[in-house]
C-alpha cells in the first residue's frame, strides 16, 4: 500500500519524463481530482495511506492525461483571473493569453458609473464574469451561438452568483444581431481565428483533439469573424462604444484594418507578457450633431 506522497511523486515523475512542463502542478490537480479535496487538503494528507479504490482512480486519471486529454478537462474545472470556472470539452479552456483582453475591458469601463458590457463568442462565460467581477456597476450579456456553451456558461455564472449582474443569450456572430439586444458600451470578444488548414492539421493533439473546433475554425484564413462582427455588430455599439478582439500573434494589421475600413477610430494593438500581439481594439466614431441650418436672408 502506497501513502498519498508516495503516488504523488510517481505521477509527477511520470508526467515529467512525459514532456510536461507543469508535472507537479498537474500532479497536485489529478490527486484532487480523485480524491475529490482541495489541494490544501492533499498537502496535508500526503502521509496517510491510500486504499486500493483511490489508487485505481488516480492512475486512471494519470492515463487520460498521458493519451493527451487535457488537465482541465479532466479535473472538470481551471482558474482563470481570479475566478474557478466549470471546464468541459463544449468549451475552450481558458487561457492566460486571453487575460490581455479582460484587462482592456475592464480598463474601458472601471471609471463608467454604469455600463453595459457583451461578451461575444464567450465560450465558457471566462471574460464577461472576469469583468462582472472586477466592474461591479457593469451589467454584462453572455453571448454565444452553441447551446452547449451557453450551458457551461450558465453554470458558471451560477457558480460566481452573478445572477443580477450577467445576463445570457444566444446570438450568431455571423450574422446581424437581434435589435432586442439593445447597444453597448464595450464589446469583448474572443473569437475562432486559427486557419482551418492549421485547426485540421498542425495543433497540438491535446488542443486538436479534445477541444471544439467550431470555437478555434475561423474560415480559411481565420479572419471570418472579425469580418462579419465589424459589419454586423457595430450596429450594436453605442456611439464612441469600444470594441476590442483577442487575436492570433500574426494577425494584428489584418484585424487592425479591416476594423479602420468599418468606421472605427483610434484602433490600436497590444501585445501580451510573452510579447505577442493579442489584443486589437478601437472605438465606433462617434456621431457629430448636425450644425442647426440657418435662416435664409
Amino acid at each position: 500500500m502506497q501513502t498519498y506522497n508516495e503516488i504523488y511523486l510517481d505521477i509527477r515523475r511520470t508526467l515529467k519524463e512525459s514532456g510536461v512542463e507543469q508535472a507537479q502542478l498537474e500532479a497536485v490537480e489529478l490527486m484532487c481530482a480523485a480524491l475529490g479535496k482541495r489541494r490544501e487538503e492533499v498537502l496535508r494528507d500526503l502521509s496517510l495511506y491510500a486504499g486500493e479504490h483511490m489508487t485505481q482512480q488516480v492512475y486512471g486519471l494519470l492515463q487520460r492525461r498521458l493519451a493527451g486529454e487535457p488537465i482541465a478537462y479532466i479535473v472538470g474545472e481551471w482558474e482563470f483571473y481570479g475566478l474557478t470556472l466549470t471546464v468541459n470539452p463544449d468549451v475552450l479552456i481558458p487561457r492566460p493569453d486571453t487575460e490581455l483582453l479582460v484587462e482592456r475591458g475592464i480598463l474601458a469601463v472601471r471609471d463608467l458609473p454604469q455600463a453595459r458590457v457583451l461578451d461575444l463568442c464567450t465560450g465558457s462565460g471566462c471574460v464577461g464574469l472576469a469583468l462582472a467581477y472586477n466592474c461591479p456597476q457593469a451589467q454584462v450579456v453572455l453571448a454565444d451561438w452553441s447551446e452547449k456553451a451557453l450551458e457551461v456558461a450558465r453554470q458558471n455564472l451560477l457558480r460566481c452568483q452573478f445572477t443580477d449582474q450577467v445576463a445570457l443569450v444566444q446570438a450568431n456572430a455571423l450574422e446581424d444581431p437581434a435589435r432586442e439586444l439593445g447597444d453597448f458600451d464595450l464589446i469583448l470578444c474572443n473569437p475562432p481565428y486559427i486557419p482551418r488548414r492549421v485547426v485540421e492539421e498542425e495543433l497540438d493533439l491535446s488542443v486538436r483533439g479534445y477541444e471544439p473546433h467550431m470555437a478555434l475554425d475561423g474560415g480559411e484564413d481565420g479572419l471570418d469573424f472579425y469580418r462579419a462582427i465589424t459589419l454586423h455588430w457595430k450596429w450594436a455599439l453605442r456611439s464612441g462604444g469600444k470594441l476590442a478582439f483577442e487575436i492570433g500573434y500574426d494577425q494584428s494589421q489584418a484585424v487592425e484594418q479591416l476594423m479602420r475600413e468599418r468606421g472605427f477610430v483610434q484602433v490600436r494593438s497590444f501585445r501580451d507578457p510573452g510579447g505577442h500581439w493579442r489584443v486589437v481594439e478601437g472605438i465606433l466614431e462617434p456621431i457629430q450633431p448636425e450644425e442647426p441650418a440657418g435662416k435664409e436672408e
